[in-house]
């Protein structure tokens, strides 16, 4: 039980999703700094100034009844540059590596096999002769030239 959970842990692809996990994290706290320190101040300064930015105050005096448009809006700015700096930065260039390693993955013309090579020679051999070439051996063909041990008869 030990050696599969050793296994799991030593595939790769958990360090890497921790690893993920991790910048993800931390990138995301950048991101919330900017647009809270940058973005909400300009989104709030077109308020005006005796209002606290884009909310509004349910009930007065209640500072928990206040919907703060600004912050929604934050959010949302938040989210997309997470997402495009995650896309660009990570998916465009994990796809392109994906795709050179299928490149180098894919065969050209794949070698023949012995028994091609073997089919072609004899096929040349009855050519030759003056016989007409055979293609492939029939089941009654293969029965009478192979014996059960794979030598001919």
């Amino acid at each position: 039980m030990l050696k599969g959970f050793k296994d799991f842990l030593m595939r790769g692809n958990v360090i890497d999703l921790a690893v993920a996990v991790v910048v993800g994290s931390a990138f995301t706290a950048l991101v919330t700094a900017f647009t809270t320190s940058i973005i909400k101040p300009i989104i709030a300064a077109t308020g005006g100034g005796n209002v606290t930015g884009l909310s509004i105050q349910l009930r007065a005096g209640n500072i928990a009844s206040i919907i703060d448009f600004a912050a929604v809006i934050n959010s949302v700015i938040t989210f997309f540059i997470t997402a495009a700096v995650v896309y660009f930065l990570f998916v465009v260039p994990m796809k392109k590596i994906s795709e050179r390693r299928k490149k180098g993955d894919e065969e050209g013309q794949s070698e023949p096999t012995d028994v091609e090579l073997l089919l072609e020679i004899r096929d040349l051999l009855r050519r030759e002769q003056g016989l007409p070439a055979v293609k492939g051996l029939a089941a009654e063909d293969e029965k009478a030239s192979v014996s059960g041990n794979g030598q001919q008869k």
